[in-house]
């Protein structure tokens, strides 16, 4: 249940950074939780939030771990469409957005170095 409180906290950010009065809700639907685990919502508020979740139990036994896939979207500040794709496993917490910041790429040099050790191990390491 990590993952719920997780999905809850960002939800509860997103919409109490977005305005200081109530924004109404203009849809909302709720599938469970179901006998089997599983569980399914989705809303949109008035200025454009909106957000939806799957989640389902793999496996069983000792093996059963909850799968979570979820979306969120909003306007930022300064008008540009923000979207947030996500999974929530037993792997950890995986989230995707051209908003996210990214590693820069490797330096040539370095990328060639790495390559040069990858292709000719010292003996050491045989």
């Amino acid at each position: 249940m990590k993952t719920s409180v997780i999905i809850v906290f960002a939800l509860v950010v997103a919409v109490c950074a977005a305005a200081d009065e109530p924004i109404a809700i203009v849809s909302q639907t709720q599938e469970g939780p179901n006998p089997d685990g599983s569980f399914k919502y989705s809303f949109e508020t008035a200025n454009g939030i909106k957000g939806e979740v799957v989640g389902s139990v793999k496996g069983e036994g000792e093996s059963a771990a909850l799968q979570v896939e979820g979306s969120s979207s909003y306007k930022s500040d300064d008008g540009q469409d923000i979207v947030l794709t996500y999974t929530a496993n037993e792997e950890g917490f995986k989230p995707e957005g051209a908003h996210l910041p990214t590693p820069p790429p490797i330096p040539e040099l370095i990328r060639k170095a790495l390559e040069w050790i990858a292709a000719n191990p010292s003996k050491e390491d045989q």
